[in-house]
């Protein structure tokens, strides 16, 4: 029997791409725009502004969907704004049954107002332990870890990778880079992945989602990443013949081979074209070749989307059964930046036994 909706949100289920800035609740939108003075596309109420976020996101056009993080960052300029907004985003995911997550966000972008790098790192930090404790008084354990986020089309990559090698003791896992992959290839910022290579620090890279192959290439190949941030078109290097034999190409089969981790996010690749449908999303087939596939929310305000709500979407497109999410879980718990002890402890006293008791009818 396929796993019911509630069935999918009792499950332990690990987060590796998600957002902070787009995963904001509306209503929150709304209090801390009042407090600033900062004018929204509508105030109406939290409901209106969350279908406004929503259709932006949907509508097909690049510059309405950017559109949408203007408002989130613009609202993050502050301390105690930014602490809310990562105590709320551990809440959130706790309450979905998000038992390990790591949030990237790109602190570049909430300086505007005067605080300095290290200001909102540590603000994050605050928000996130406030809200690992809120979960804990609830009942829920998640652990929760900072990726920094470097954005491919600035200058800031080095300084925002020694500032992730300065706080990875106190909260941050790793690095990332994101933004629009044509024109701004990884190895724009080599030296930062060569000076996180140096200080045997983990880092993860937006590549395969907008552009294609050469991305994923120069990212693996290149820079060394850890994981593909998405790496959905690396189905481009995969060829399905008439009779139905699939061939692997060189680059797709040494991602197979090497384990290289897929942070694969349907609903957001979905909105931007990058997958015409759910049903039609090349997790399927990445799914059944074996490739290191993880499931993530991306942005969860503008996709309108939880973890509960993408794993549901892909039972009912695939009818994966209660094995099949927990080899997703497992994939990302594996491949998380956290040191193998604690990966292994979370794999083996609380993904397993929580998918034992679903499969057992005792959950």
């Amino acid at each position: 029997m396929e796993p019911t909706r509630e069935q999918v949100r009792t499950a332990p289920k690990v987060l590796l791409h998600d957002h902070l800035d787009g995963g904001l609740r509306p209503a929150t939108i709304l209090e801390l725009a009042a407090e600033i003075g900062h004018e929204l596309p509508t105030s109406e109420s939290a409901e209106a502004l969350g279908a406004w976020f929503a259709e932006a996101a949907d509508s097909g056009s690049l510059e309405r969907y950017l559109e949408t993080f203007d408002h989130t960052v613009a609202v993050m300029q502050n301390g105690p704004a930014i602490a809310r907004v990562a105590r709320e985003c551990v809440e959130d995911l706790a309450a979905d049954g998000v038992v390990y997550a790591e949030i990237r966000y790109a602190p570049e972008q909430h300086v505007e107002q005067g605080l300095t790098l290290d200001e909102v790192v540590a603000a994050v930090q605050e928000g996130f332990e406030a809200g690992v404790a809120a979960a804990a008084a609830a009942g829920r354990t998640i652990v929760v870890r900072q990726l920094l986020t470097a954005m491919r089309h600035a200058a800031r990559s080095m300084e925002i990778a020694e500032l992730a090698i300065a706080w990875r003791d106190r909260g941050v896992a790793g690095f990332d880079i994101a933004g629009a992959e044509a024109g701004f290839p990884p190895t724009r910022h080599l030296d930062a992945f060569e000076y996180l290579q140096r200080e045997n620090s983990h880092f993860t890279i937006h590549a395969g989602e907008a552009f294609g192959l050469p991305s994923i290439w120069q990212a693996i190949q290149w820079c060394g990443a850890d994981r593909l941030g998405h790496g959905v078109r690396i189905i481009d290097d995969i060829t399905i013949a008439d009779d139905g034999n699939v061939e692997l190409g060189r680059l797709a089969s040494y991602v197979r081979d090497k384990r290289i981790p897929l942070e694969m996010c349907p609903a957001s690749n979905v909105q931007t074209g990058a997958a015409t449908s759910i049903a039609e999303h090349p997790i399927g087939l990445l799914t059944r070749l074996r490739f290191r596939v993880t499931v993530n929310t991306d942005n969860r305000l503008m996709s309108g989307t939880s973890m509960t709500d993408e794993m549901t979407a892909l039972v009912e497109a695939f009818g994966y059964g209660f094995s099949d999410l927990q080899w997703f879980t497992i994939n990302a718990m594996k491949s998380a930046f956290l040191p193998f002890r604690e990966r292994l402890a979370i794999i083996d006293g609380v993904i397993k036994p929580g998918y034992a008791a679903l499969m057992a009818g005792t959950a």
